[in-house]
């Protein structure tokens, strides 16, 4: 609040800046900058730097790969990165209601991202049931995928090719999964994954149902504690037999990949997997930081953490295969997977082969659980976050915003319930490459940038953002706002598109069209918010296909001004008191009432 001495002497005030501090006080705000630093590493430290970056870099040209990689990092990553987390810190606002302040016409980019983050939430956490699963049976002196003498075994076991069926196979897809021959033939309940999924789901709620008082602190040990695990298996994978050729063949550069366009597609898809863009988190934990924090810093520092995590995590991973490959004298190739096949067949079996296997199967998915942990709750959180910030008033009341995060867990649980059936691991791919997808991705990074870049102003939001860290970061990022990232993103959109097939389970089993169609849906549930909100707020706003373009694309002025905004509506009032003394008395305390059209520009 500023106090304005009109010309007559009278004073009133000016809400320049409209409670902020009153309202970060009401939604909550980070004990430290420590707390949210560990957030965000978190939620973008989790399942993809493990068993993702290290496969893609051995199948793309290893070393080579860091090229297209990189670009994608500066030219995308960083940018939207840093933009979605300044945007939160700037509003104090959620996922959606921060686009409804900043362009009412796309408050539709919100809505996008709590799509794909509630999908995100159902499926997700079904990766931490299986961990959970796996780590419950390795406490044991003989691992049960080690072995054959098991009621699940089929009696064709074959350990000489790692392509036969193999004990670590049959525990995976009879024991675990039980998984049935299609999507049209669902079965029953896996109920040992039940209730993994009912325990995974429980230490989420109770992670985040305090809002950021309780995220910051769990932070402290789910954030931390994965790296621990990651240095000791990776001290371990080093100091193995056949360690070098693993490494070897993840970093061995082979610069003609380059000229495939599907290596350039992958580096963007998995800078955006791994980066938590255009899911609205990011924004999310951003709005719990102060106006003044140097979120410019913390970003550079968390992008160069999490890409430097992956890296890590290759040697840890890459050494492990290498060994594995050495103990069974077959090429590198036949050993190295990714997602799902690398944390539960891969790895296991290569533990299987270790001294004190089950010591390092307990450490290994005790990782897997914390990395995918936080990254889970995070994106709950980011959820509530946005769904209490557009009912307050319903939300903010005491124990509604646990009730409601309570419910969310409870939903999200039941319908998660169906890819734990006998074939739930149909429905879960169909949901992992349509709902989450590289494309959603991109298509909603495009309308930020663009949005932010040209509708708001690239310079407006630099001035905002200086105002919030004291100096204005330097050119190029916005230029990336501007010109690359929107191209680099719409070109690769494009890519993706044109080079889209149908998805196939472990590259045998063909989805029906339906299936496919149901995949489609999933991934147009989020694109279409963007294109249908704007279309029906134009349609809905009164006035001119001009009139409602300029209404629709003005910021709120609920958002905080800047210091030269503050000195020019100060020295317009300042000018204007009389006026102002002769439309309203002044207030029992000696203010005069400023009417809430001319208290903004």
């Amino acid at each position: 609040m500023s106090k304005v001495e009109p010309s007559n002497g009278h004073s009133r005030t000016l809400d320049i800046v409209p409670s902020t501090e009153e309202k970060m006080t009401d939604r909550g705000q980070w004990g430290n900058k420590l707390e949210f630093v560990l957030s965000v590493a978190g939620e973008i430290i989790g399942l993809g730097n493990v068993w993702r970056f290290p496969y893609l870099c051995y199948k793309n040209g290893g070393g080579a790969f860091f090229i297209p990689y990189l670009i994608f990092l500066f030219a995308c990553g960083i940018p939207v990165f840093f933009l979605e987390t300044s945007l939160g810190q700037f509003t104090s606002e959620g996922g959606v209601t921060c686009w409804r302040k900043i362009c009412p016409l796309f408050e539709g980019v919100g809505y996008a991202t709590q799509v794909i983050v509630a999908l995100l939430n159902i499926y997700y956490i079904v990766v931490l049931a299986w961990a959970i699963f796996f780590l419950s049976n390795s406490f044991t002196w003989d691992l049960p995928w080690a072995s054959c003498n098991n009621t699940w075994n089929t009696g064709k076991i074959q350990n000489t090719t790692p392509n036969a069926t193999s004990p670590v196979i049959e525990f995976w897809e009879r024991r675990v999964l039980r998984i049935s021959s299609g999507i049209h033939h669902i079965g029953s309940l896996n109920w040992d994954l039940v209730i993994c999924l009912a325990v995974a789901w429980v230490i989420c709620y109770f992670c985040i149902w305090k809002g950021v008082k309780s995220t910051g602190k769990v932070v402290y040990f789910t954030a931390t504690f994965p790296y621990a695990m990651l240095i000791i298996l990776l001290i371990r994978g080093v100091t193995l037999p056949g360690a070098s050729r693993g490494i070897h063949f993840y970093l061995y550069p082979d610069l003609g990949r380059l000229s495939d366009p599907q290596v350039w597609m992958d580096a963007g898809t998995q800078i955006f997997f791994s980066y938590a863009i255009c899911l609205g988190c990011l924004t999310a934990l951003g709005s719990y930081n102060k106006y003044n924090n140097n979120c410019y810093k913390d970003c550079l520092s968390l992008c160069f953490l999490n890409s430097g995590t992956s890296f890590i995590a290759g040697f840890a991973i890459f050494s492990i295969l290498g060994f594995m490959s050495y103990e069974q004298n077959v090429p590198i190739s036949e050993v190295a997977e990714s997602g799902p096949g690398l944390a539960f067949i891969a790895y296991p079996r290569a533990v299987s082969m270790m001294p004190f296997s089950p010591l390092w199967a307990c450490c290994f998915f005790i990782m897997i659980v914390f990395l995918g942990l936080d990254s889970q709750f995070v994106c709950v959180e980011s959820l509530v976050t946005a769904m209490v910030d557009m009912y307050p008033s319903t939300f903010r009341r005491k124990n509604r915003r646990e009730l409601f995060i309570l419910a969310v867990a409870v939903v999200s649980f039941l319908m998660g319930l169906i890819m734990l059936t006998e074939g739930g691991m149909y429905i879960f791919q169909l949901f992992d490459y349509y709902a989450a997808s590289g494309m959603c991705l991109l298509f909603v990074a495009i309308f930020e940038t663009v949005c932010i870049a040209w509708i708001y102003g690239a310079d407006r939001f630099y001035d905002n953002i200086e105002d919030m860290i004291g100096y204005r970061p330097g050119p190029v990022i916005k230029y990336c706002w501007l010109f690359f990232t929107p191209a680099t993103c719409f070109g690769t959109f494009a890519f993706a598109l044109i080079k889209y097939s149908p998805l196939k389970y472990n590259n045998e089993y063909v989805y029906p069209w339906w299936g496919n169609g149901i995949g489609w849906v999933l991934a147009l549930s989020s694109m279409l918010c963007i294109p249908v909100w704007i279309a029906v707020k134009l349609y809905y706003t009164p006035g001119t296909l001009r009139e409602r373009l300029v209404i629709l694309t003005t910021p709120s002025t609920e958002l905080p001004k800047t210091k030269q905004e503050q000195e020019r509506l100060l020295a317009i009032f300042a000018a204007d008191g009389d006026s102002l003394h002769q439309k309203a008395p002044p207030t029992k305390d000696g203010y005069f009432p400023v009417d809430e059209k001319e208290s903004h520009c």
